[in-house]
C-alpha cells in the first residue's frame, strides 16, 4: 500500500471518503476480530529511534536480571504499594487510580504529592547489587488538568472542548495540564482519550472530542505535542513536559453505549472512524498507548495482537510502550487479575495492576522463566518502557523534586493558566436557543440566578475532578475557582446591576431575568452508562423551577452542564435562551464572559461553539450520527447561534416515544450507586446522612460506607456497623413505586452480597408502604455465609406482601438494619427473576 504522510489534512481527506462510517456493517460482512495491518495507515514512527539510545537500552537488558525486567512490566496503585516496596520490586510505575491520594487524603494538598514522588523514586533507584538502577514512573488520570491535585486548572471536558473546533487552543491546554502535572513531581499523563463516541448513553461520553473522527483526527497531534513538547526539537519532553497517553486503542467508543462493551464493527469502520485520532498522535510522537478495556468483535483488545503488535507497533510503527488499563488484562478469557501471560505475549507491556501486584508479579516472573512469556517479547515491552523513561530524561533530572519545575507550585492554577481555561469555556458554550434575542444579557440589570448547579464547582467540573467520580466535593477543595454563580455575580457588579442567587428561584423583588444553572450530577466511567438520554426522568425540579419563573413572566436563560446531548425538549421549551455548556471545569466566570454584554450594550463575547455530538429530538436517540442513514437530530452536528442569528426554535415536542422505559427497570443499586433521583443514606433512628460520595458515615458514626472493588474500580460498598445503636443503610426513591405486577409473579429482592464479618446480632431487610415495614430476617442467612466470598440473596417479594406491604406503593424499596456489629458489601440490588430464593420468609 502506497505510504500515508500523515498530516491533519490528509487524515480530514481520507475520512472525507469514508461513506456512512458510522454505520452498522452490511448484515453480509463478516465481524472478525483479526485486523489485517496492510489496510491501515503507516505512520513513520516520531521520534525515530536515537542509536545512542537504543545502544543503552540494550547495555542496561544485558545487565538487568529477569526479576528487574518483570518488575518493569508492572505498575502497581499506590493504595496497594508502598515506596519501600520498591526497594525489593523494581517495578516500573505507580499510578493514583481512582481515589487514591498520598497518605489516602484526596484533598492532600500539591506538597504531598512530590513528596510522595520523591520517596517511590528513592526506593526505586535504592540497590547495591551493582545491577542497573532504573527509576520508576508516576502516571495520573489528568484528563482535563491535573484534576486529582487541590487548585489545579480544570478545563472543559473533550465533548465542550470539540464544540470549540480550536486545535491550537488544544495544544495550549496540554501545555498547561503537563506543567501543573510536573510541578507536583509526577511524570505521566494518562490523555488524552481519542474515543470516537457513536452511542451517546456511554457514560464517558464525555471524554470524547466528537462522533465525528475529523474532529478528533484535528486535535489528536495538538494535544499530544501541548502534553509532551514538539517532536523533532528540543521542546520535546523538555522541563514541564511529560509523557502522554492516547487511549483507548481501540474502538472504544463503539461499545453500543455500554462501558467495557464490544465494538461490533467492520474492519473498515474500526480504521476509519474509531482509530481515526491515532495516525496523528503516533506522528506528534505520543510515548504511550493505553489498550482499551473493550472487544472488538468478541475479543478483548488487551489481548488481541493483530491490533496491538501488528496494526499499532508494525504498521503504524508505534515506537513508544502500550499500557492496561485498570485491571483489564484479567477479563481475557483464561486469566485473572494475578495472572496473564496472554496479555503480554499480545502485546501489552504493561500491567496496571490494582489489588494483588506481588501475585502478579510473582506468576509473570514463573512465566517469563517457564518460557511461557517469550524471552524476545519480554525483553522488547522492557525496551519500550525504557525508551520512554530515557526520551523523559527520567535518568538525568533525579529526584522529582530537583527537577527544574517541580515544586513550583505558584504554577498550579496561575493566573495564566486561569485565563487560557476561561478562553476555554467560552468557546465550548453552545447556543442552542435565543427567541426574541433575549441574550446578551444587560449587565446593568437585576438577575436573578437560580439552580444548585450554578454555584457548584463539582457538579460543573464533572467526573475526574478530585475524585475520580466527582461527586460530593466541597467548592473549598478547588480553590482559585469560580462558579458559575460567583462569575455571574462579578460580572453584573462591575456592570453596575444587580445579581442575586437563590437555588431555589425564590425572589422579593421581580428579576429583570433569571439564569436557571442545572444539569447532570457528576459520574465517571461506567457509572454513568444509562439507558436513553432523557434528562433525569424521575426527579423534574429543575423543569418545574423553569416553568415557575416562566409562568411568571420572567425572561429565562437555561444553562445545561451535561456530559453527553441530552433529550431536554420540555426544558427548552420553558426557557426562552438555552445553552448547552456541557463540563465548562474551574473557570465558571467563562459562561457570564458570553451571557452578558458590555457597558455598552455590546456582547463582550460572542458564541463561537458548534455542536461535536448531534443533539436528539427523542430521548430514544442515542445512536445519532451524521453519517448515519435517515439522520434526523433536533440539533444537527455543528449547530450552534451566533448573536448575528436570529433563529425562533418553536415548541418542541415533549412526550416520550410509547413503551420506552423511564423508571429504575428494577435496578436499586449497582455500580456503586443508587437509580438517579434516589438516594442511598446512612440512617441512626430518625435521622440519617444523605450519602453522595464513596465514603461517609450516619450521624453519630454507627454506620459508615466506603468504596470496594468486585467486578470493576469501586463497583460495591462496603457497610461497618459498630454495635453501638442499631443503625440502617437506606434507598430511598424520589416518588412512591409500584410493584403490584412484580409481586404478583415470582419475582424477588436480590441482593449481592460479600460477608466481610458476621452479624452479632439479630440483621432485617425491608421493603415497605406507608406505615408497613415490611421486614424479613435475614441474620441467620449471613451468618452461615462463608466471609470473603461474594453470595446472592434472593427474597421473594410476597414475603414482603405477606407483612402487609401494599406492593403498589412502595416507599422504602429496600434497607439493612441491626443493632450488633456486622461488615457487609453490596454490589447490586434489584427485582428480578432468582433461579434460589430464601424457602422460607426470614432466618433471624
Amino acid at each position: 500500500m502506497m505510504r500515508v504522510h500523515v498530516s491533519v489534512a490528509t487524515v480530514l481527506a481520507l475520512l472525507g471518503t469514508v461513506a456512512s462510517a458510522q454505520g452498522a456493517p452490511d448484515s453480509a460482512t463478516t465481524l472478525s476480530p483479526v485486523a489485517h495491518p496492510e489496510s491501515w495507515p503507516k505512520v513513520a514512527a516520531r521520534p525515530a529511534l536515537d542509536p545512542k539510545i537504543e545502544a543503552r537500552i540494550t547495555a542496561m537488558l544485558r545487565a538487568m536480571s529477569i526479576e528487574d525486567k518483570v518488575g518493569q512490566i508492572i505498575q502497581a496503585d499506590i493504595a496497594t504499594v508502598k515506596p519501600e516496596d520498591l526497594r525489593t520490586y523494581k517495578l516500573g510505575s505507580v499510578l493514583n487510580g481512582g481515589n487514591s491520594a498520598p497518605n489516602n487524603d484526596e484533598l492532600a494538598p500539591p506538597a504531598e504529592w512530590l513528596k510522595l514522588a520523591d520517596a517511590y523514586y528513592d526506593a526505586s533507584m535504592t540497590r547495591s547489587d551493582g545491577r542497573p538502577k532504573i527509576p520508576t514512573i508516576w502516571g495520573t488520570d489528568a484528563v482535563h488538568g491535573n484534576n486529582n491535585v487541590v487548585g489545579a486548572t480544570l478545563f472543559p471536558h473533550n465533548i465542550g472542548l470539540g464544540a470549540a473546533r480550536d486545535p491550537a487552543l488544544m495544544e495550549r491546554i496540554g501545555r498547561v495540564t503537563a506543567l501543573e502535572t510536573a510541578a507536583t513531581g509526577l511524570d505521566w499523563s494518562f490523555a488524552p482519550t481519542l474515543a470516537v463516541v457513536q452511542d451517546d448513553r456511554w457514560g464517558r461520553t464525555y471524554e470524547s472530542y466528537s462522533e465525528d473522527p475529523a474532529v478528533v483526527a484535528s486535535y489528536a497531534g495538538h494535544v499530544v505535542s501541548g502534553v509532551q513538547g514538539q517532536v523533532g526539537t528540543s521542546d520535546f519532553l523538555s522541563p514541564g513536559h511529560v509523557i502522554a497517553t492516547t487511549k483507548h486503542f481501540v474502538g472504544d467508543g463503539g461499545t453500543g453505549g455500554r462501558d467495557q462493551g464490544d465494538t461490533r464493527v467492520s474492519e473498515t469502520v474500526l480504521r476509519d472512524v474509531h482509530a481515526a485520532g491515532y495516525p496523528p498522535a503516533i506522528a506528534a510522537g505520543t510515548l504511550s498507548v493505553m489498550a482499551s478495556f473493550s472487544s472488538w468483535n468478541g475479543e478483548k483488545m488487551h489481548a488481541n495482537k493483530s491490533l496491538l503488535t501488528d496494526v499499532l507497533k508494525g504498521r503504524m510503527e508505534f515506537n513508544g510502550f502500550v499500557v492496561g488499563d485498570w485491571n483489564a488484562h484479567g477479563q481475557i478469557a483464561g486469566c485473572t487479575n494475578e495472572s496473564c501471560a496472554a496479555a503480554i505475549n499480545a502485546g501489552l507491556d504493561m500491567f496496571m495492576m490494582s489489588g494483588d501486584w506481588k501475585k502478579l508479579y510473582a506468576n509473570t516472573l514463573m512465566q517469563a522463566k517457564s518460557g511461557e512469556i517469550l524471552p524476545a517479547r519480554l525483553d522488547d515491552a522492557v525496551r519500550r518502557i525504557l525508551r520512554a523513561k530515557l526520551l523523559a530524561h527520567t535518568f538525568e533530572t533525579g529526584r522529582p523534586s530537583s527537577r527544574a519545575v517541580a515544586g513550583k507550585f505558584g504554577l498550579i492554577g496561575s493566573p495564566d493558566a486561569h485565563a487560557i481555561g476561561r478562553q476555554a469555556v467560552r468557546e465550548s458554550l453552545v447556543l442552542l436557543k435565543n427567541n426574541g434575542n433575549l441574550l446578551p444579557l444587560k449587565p446593568a440589570a437585576n438577575i436573578l440566578v437560580a439552580g444548585i448547579a450554578a454555584d457548584s464547582i463539582a457538579q460543573q467540573a464533572g467526573g475526574w475532578s478530585i475524585t475520580w467520580q466527582g461527586a460530593g466535593v466541597p467548592n473549598s477543595a478547588f480553590p482559585n475557582a469560580t462558579s458559575i454563580w460567583k462569575g455571574i455575580d462579578q460580572a453584573v457588579r462591575a456592570g453596575g446591576g444587580t445579581a442575586t442567587y437563590a437555588p431555589t428561584g425564590a425572589y422579593t423583588a421581580k428579576p429583570d431575568a433569571a439564569i436557571v444553572v442545572f444539569g447532570e450530577t457528576p459520574y465517571a466511567e461506567f457509572m454513568g452508562d444509562r439507558p436513553n438520554l432523557e434528562f433525569s426522568p424521575g426527579d423534574k425540579s429543575d423543569l418545574e423551577l423553569l416553568r415557575k419563573l416562566k409562568a411568571a413572566d420572567i425572561p429565562v436563560v437555561a444553562v445545561f452542564l451535561s456530559g453527553r446531548p441530552m433529550w431536554v425538549n420540555a426544558e427548552l421549551n420553558a426557557a426562552d435562551a438555552f445553552v448547552a455548556a456541557f463540563l465548562p471545569g474551574s473557570e465558571g466566570a467563562g459562561v457570564a464572559d458570553v451571557l452578558f454584554a458590555d457597558t455598552a450594550g455590546k456582547p463582550a463575547h460572542d458564541f463561537r461553539g458548534k455542536l461535536s455530538f448531534s443533539w436528539p429530538k427523542r430521548p430514544d436517540q442515542y445512536v445519532l450520527n451524521r453519517r448515519d442513514p435517515n439522520y434526523d437530530p433536533l440539533f444537527a452536528f455543528g449547530y450552534g447561534l451566533t448573536y448575528a442569528d436570529h433563529v425562533v426554535v418553536p415548541k418542541l415536542d415533549e412526550a416520550r416515544p410509547a413503551g420506552m422505559v423511564v423508571d429504575s427497570g428494577g435496578v436499586f443499586f449497582a455500580k456503586g450507586r443508587v437509580v438517579d433521583a434516589w438516594s442511598l443514606s446512612l440512617g441512626e433512628g430518625t435521622g440519617s446522612t444523605r450519602i453522595v460520595a464513596n465514603t461517609g458515615r450516619s450521624p453519630a458514626g454507627t454506620l459508615s460506607v466506603a468504596g470496594v472493588d468486585r467486578n470493576a474500580q469501586e463497583d460495591a460498598r462496603r457497610f461497618t456497623w459498630t454495635g453501638a445503636r442499631e443503625a440502617d443503610v437506606r434507598i430511598e426513591p424520589n416518588s412512591a413505586l409500584d410493584l403490584s405486577r412484580e409481586a404478583n409473579g415470582e419475582l424477588s429482592l436480590v441482593v449481592q452480597y460479600r460477608v466481610d464479618a458476621k452479624p452479632t446480632a439479630p440483621v432485617s431487610v425491608t421493603l415497605g408502604s406507608e406505615g408497613k415495614p415490611g421486614q424479613v430476617a435475614i441474620g441467620g442467612v449471613l451468618r452461615a455465609a462463608p466471609v470473603g466470598q461474594w453470595q446472592t440473596l434472593a427474597i421473594p417479594l410476597k414475603c414482603f406482601v405477606a407483612t402487609g406491604v401494599d406492593p403498589s406503593k412502595v416507599t422504602q424499596p429496600f434497607a439493612l438494619a441491626t443493632a450488633g456489629k456486622m461488615t457487609l458489601s453490596i454490589s447490586d440490588i434489584r427485582v428480578t427473576r432468582a433461579d434460589v430464593a430464601m424457602d422460607r420468609c426470614g432466618a433471624s
